[in-house]
């Protein structure tokens, strides 16, 4: 979906009209939350957010099971796989699966750790213990209580922070903010922006520590792309900030096109894209994630995954050992299971 623009405002009409339906979608969502879940023999990592759309979670996901391997640890991942049609729990093979199969997500994971994706996260937790895991790191969940907690962490992007602080539909949070804050022990703030400030300011009054970071584009991408004009598209939770990315790079796009979080691009769409590309000769440019959507498909979507240069990013924080005291700190309670 489309994050309408009342959202990152001021509440205005269209919140307050909104808003009974907001009070029961958050009641229910708080309640949810609260509900005890399996406990699973190793550590459960959860990497989640408070909000709908993009903040830089899966790139996060990715830091913290590579922080955990450095330590010495074999983590999996372990999400639910949007847009995919398996249920799972089945373990991510990005040699065979394709977006359809799992999720476009689960296949950039599975690229870096061992990947199960499932609907019943604690079926998919004893999958992953099955197959070696001393730690659990999963992508999402933070609002699922199918799994308890060992650590959970928010990312926030800083440009767009809590938006208007309303809960869907009437703004972008998926349940109550002190619900959320009870449920995390630090906040990743991705970013520089105006949200930075209240989001601070809020993690203060809930005595939640606020962990920086960045998401650094890969200069081997930057440099591939050069100086080349380019059509930029992305069917992310927020297009503009990869759009961003790409101008704080030094690559200004002729053209953008921006597309739902997790579109499925159709046969029109790549065809568009591709005749604009040819007509202006401009190169498309995409994120990892929209060039995983389209790999194995025939057509115009293959021959556009096959034109399109990705620009990778990666995720710096700037606290990076106490990013690791954090872990280390889920790791050192004692555990059954």
């Amino acid at each position: 979906m489309r994050e309408p623009d009342f959202w990152s405002s001021k509440p205005g009409i269209a919140a307050a009209l909104l808003s009974p339906l907001a009070l029961i979608y958050g009641s229910i969502a708080a309640r949810r939350m609260r509900r005890g879940g399996y406990k699973t023999a190793v550590p459960v990592i959860c990497v989640g957010n408070f909000t709908l759309g993009g903040t830089g979670k899966t790139p996060a996901a990715i830091a913290v099971a590579k922080t955990l391997a450095a330590d010495g640890h074999k983590p999996f991942f372990l999400t639910r796989g949007y847009g995919g049609r398996l249920a799972g729990p089945v373990r991510v093979d990005p040699k065979t699966h394709l977006a359809a199969d799992v999720g476009d997500e689960p296949l950039l994971l599975a690229r870096q750790m061992p990947t199960i994706v499932a609907r019943d996260r604690a079926a998919g937790a004893k999958l992953a213990q099955s197959h070696g895991a001393t730690i659990i790191v999963m992508d999402d969940g933070l609002q699922n209580p199918s799994l308890q907690k060992d650590v959970a962490l928010a990312i926030v992007d800083a440009r767009r922070g809590f938006g208007n602080e309303r809960v869907f539909p009437a703004g972008p949070l998926r349940a109550p903010l002190e619900t959320q804050f009870n449920q995390v022990h630090a906040i990743v703030l991705v970013g520089k922006g105006p949200g930075a400030t209240r989001v601070s300011e809020l993690a203060r009054e809930q005595k939640k520590p606020v962990l920086r970071a960045r998401l650094e584009p890969a200069n081997e991408a930057i440099k591939l792309i050069g100086r080349r004009r380019v059509l930029a598209f992305a069917g992310i939770g927020d297009p503009e900030k990869f759009f961003m990315t790409l101008a704080s790079s030094g690559i200004e796009a002729q053209a953008e096109e921006s597309f739902p979080d997790h579109h499925p691009y159709s046969e029109p769409d790549a065809k568009r894209i591709l005749a604009r590309c040819e007509a202006q000769k401009l190169v498309p440019v995409t994120t990892e994630k929209d060039v995983v959507r389209l790999k194995g498909l025939s057509g115009m979507r293959g021959k556009l995954a096959s034109a399109a240069q990705a620009l990778p990013v990666t995720l710096l924080t700037e606290e990076p050992e106490a990013l690791r005291r954090l872990l280390r700190g889920a790791l050192a309670v004692p555990r059954s299971g």
